[in-house]
Order: structure tokens, then sequence, then C-alpha cells
């Protein structure tokens, strides 16, 4: 059973949060496991794992990152042999990369800050292009090769998460220096 055949909801990257909170509350209450200990050892194990699973789900779909992650392996999306980045977009991320080690030798907040916008920049553009298929995402229908541009920008924004991890390092520098 998947985290949205738990929670009884269609798969969709944009589930309705609002139920999906009161659908995790209701079951935190019916499998929490202070309110079955007179019940069986079974059924104490029982109780226990779906409190689990309702916690693990909830952490995972109440989350974006989690949850496009999770949809796109549900579906076959994401192994070893299709987690490739597109070469132009490593291409697009040679001069980025350049910038950032360029901080590494010679710290400047200016250039620091250019290559934050520049990496937020990118990550909202990516967002935009594939914002369309994901609502226009149906469950069953849709076919999967059109899910090929979600893998890419999973790709291409964990690789913006990495270069954002490396630019950080940088901002205690940043503010040490004022």
């Amino acid at each position: 059973m998947n985290h949205f055949q738990f929670f009884e909801i269609p798969i969709s990257f944009y589930p309705d949060m609002v139920d999906l909170k009161q659908r995790f509350l209701k079951n935190s209450k019916l499998f929490h496991p202070d309110f079955h200990t007179l019940e069986s050892e079974e059924k104490q194990l029982d109780v226990l794992e779906k409190s689990t699973t309702n916690n693990q789900a909830y952490l995972v779909l109440s989350d974006f990152d989690k949850r496009l992650k999770y949809i796109l392996e549900l579906k076959g999306m994401l192994d070893d042999s299709k987690n490739e980045i597109p070469q132009d977009f490593l291409m697009e991320m040679m001069e980025l990369n350049e910038a950032v080690m360029e901080l590494e030798f010679d710290f400047d907040e200016k250039l620091l800050s250019q290559a934050e916008s520049q990496v937020a920049e990118m990550e909202n553009s990516l967002l935009e292009s594939v914002n369309p298929i994901m609502q226009a995402y149906v469950d069953g229908e849709t076919p999967v090769e059109r899910l090929v541009p979600l893998r890419d920008f999973f790709l291409k924004r964990r690789y913006l998460w990495r270069l954002k991890e490396n630019l950080n390092k940088f901002a205690p520098a940043s503010k040490e220096a004022r």
C-alpha cells in the first residue's frame, strides 16, 4: 500500500493539504498505541505499524520535494539508469559553478548575492516549466512518459540544492565581514 492509498486520496502532485492533515490527525487518534494497550499483542503491533506508516506517509506527502520524489519513484521514473542530469543543463551550470569556485578562493559578497539570485531564478523558472504537467496529472490517465520532464526537474532541482548548500557555506563569512 502506498502513502496515497493509506490516506485514501488520489495520487497528486498537489493534494488538498487541509484534507491530508485532517486524515493524518484522524489516523493519529485512531492508531495511537496508548488507546490499544488492552488489545492483544498482535493488535498492538498492527496499530504501532499503522501509526508509524501514518507518520511517515504524512512526512512525505506534506512536503513538496519529498512528495515529488515519492511519486516519481512510485511511477518507476527514478532509478540508477535514468538519473542523469540533462547535458544542456550542466552546460548552463558551468558559469555558476565557476562563480562558486571563485568564491572559495576570493570571497566577494556581491558575487555571492548574484549567485544566490541566479539559483533562485533558475529554481523558479524550472518550477514554472513543469507546473502545468503537475497540475494536469491524473493518476491512471496521464502516460508515464509525460513524467520525464518532472524527473529532469527533480534532478536539476537536486543539483541546484547542492549549489545552494555550497553557497550557504559562504553566508557566515558574509555576515562576519559586516
